[in-house]
């Protein structure tokens, strides 16, 4: 059975980040553009605590007007991001939320700022529903995933960044979220993305190889996947990773898709790679994987559809390449 794996980018078309992140002013001090931003009448707000997300009644981010935030929250907030803008669709609907979609080359579009709030400030928000962007990713459009990814990935960044990691200073939060500047050197931190590969193993029978991490449920099963090394080629690193963590040997290693995935910054890198060696030298590393094993689709389907195989999240890249090699997706969460 022919695999067409153009399909694992179509699968993760939602996660294409649509909006433009390019400040409406480059160099403009951070207060003065926030609070130049704040003033106008269709700022989008999406308000942020920790990794989870304002979801309304339709299943899209609820992004709000400065208005909605409470009090203490919004022009006060310890942590304010510039995302870029999106063209506003149907403006204020019924239940009071702001809608956007994709920007065009017509209109410059509404501003959006990505507010932090801590626990508090997110009770006196009724505008929707807080939820975990990481259980609703599968769930978001393009553009709700795109400006939820950076959001989230930004502030985990300054949450990680106060201080210098080459001086010790202070740092403080400019250009509109996207740079920290040494309060005493002047030189500027920016906010750092690990690529990690992940990778589709199949042998001759068209078999793909699964993992179970010993992080996991020992049901859980699913691509092998690394960082890459400092030096290294994403090449390098698909055969070496596979390698350390299954001890087969793979050759012809092929880019499929990628995908931003900030829990905290990672970019994941899709690969396919073919087994060099024979199935029998496979052997799991016992450190970070319990068990590897070979499935035939037809044992894959049936191993999940009994319980006792559990496949990744649908707003996975694992799972959508392991679904573009079924040719299907399988109707589990």
């Amino acid at each position: 059975m022919a695999t067409n794996w153009r399909e694992v980018q179509q699968r993760l078309a939602f996660h294409e980040p649509v909006p433009d992140h390019s400040l409406d002013a480059q160099g403009i001090d951070q207060e003065a553009l926030f609070a130049e931003l704040w003033s106008r009448p269709g700022t989008l707000v999406l308000p942020l605590q920790g990794d989870r997300v304002l979801v309304d009644a339709d299943g899209r981010l609820a992004l709000l007007s400065p208005g909605q935030l409470g009090d203490g929250a919004g022009a006060d907030a310890a942590l304010r991001l510039y995302l870029g803008r999106v063209e506003t669709e149907e403006g204020i609907p019924d239940d009071g939320v702001l809608v956007a979609a994709a920007p065009d080359a017509e209109s410059a579009g509404a501003p959006v700022i990505a507010v932090l709030v801590d626990e508090h400030e997110a009770e006196q928000i009724t505008a929707g529903q807080w939820k975990p962007l990481r259980a609703m990713s599968a769930e978001l459009d393009a553009r709700d995933v795109g400006l939820a990814t950076r959001a989230v990935a930004l502030a985990n960044w300054h949450r990680s960044h106060p201080f210098s990691p080459t001086t010790g200073h202070a740092t403080r939060v400019t250009n509109g979220g996207w740079v920290r500047v040494d309060e005493v050197s002047g030189a500027e931190l920016f906010p750092r993305t690990d690529p990690a590969v992940i990778i589709a193993v199949l042998d001759d029978e068209d078999r793909l190889l699964l993992a179970s991490n010993m992080a996991w449920d020992s049901r859980v099963y699913s691509l092998i996947a690394g960082f890459v090394d400092p030096g290294e080629s994403l090449e390098q690193a698909v055969q070496r990773e596979v390698f350390e963590e299954s001890g087969v040997q793979v050759s012809d290693p092929a880019y499929l898709a990628s995908q931003p995935w900030p829990f905290p910054a990672s970019l994941m890198l899709g690969f396919r790679a073919q087994l060099t060696g024979g199935v029998d030298s496979t052997r799991p590393d016992g450190v970070e994987i319990r068990e590897t094993k070979w499935f035939t689709r037809a044992e894959l389907e049936a191993e999940v559809s009994a319980g006792t195989v559990i496949l990744p999240g649908k707003a996975s890249i694992a799972r959508a390449i392991i679904d573009t090699w079924l040719g299907e997706a399988l109707n589990t969460p």
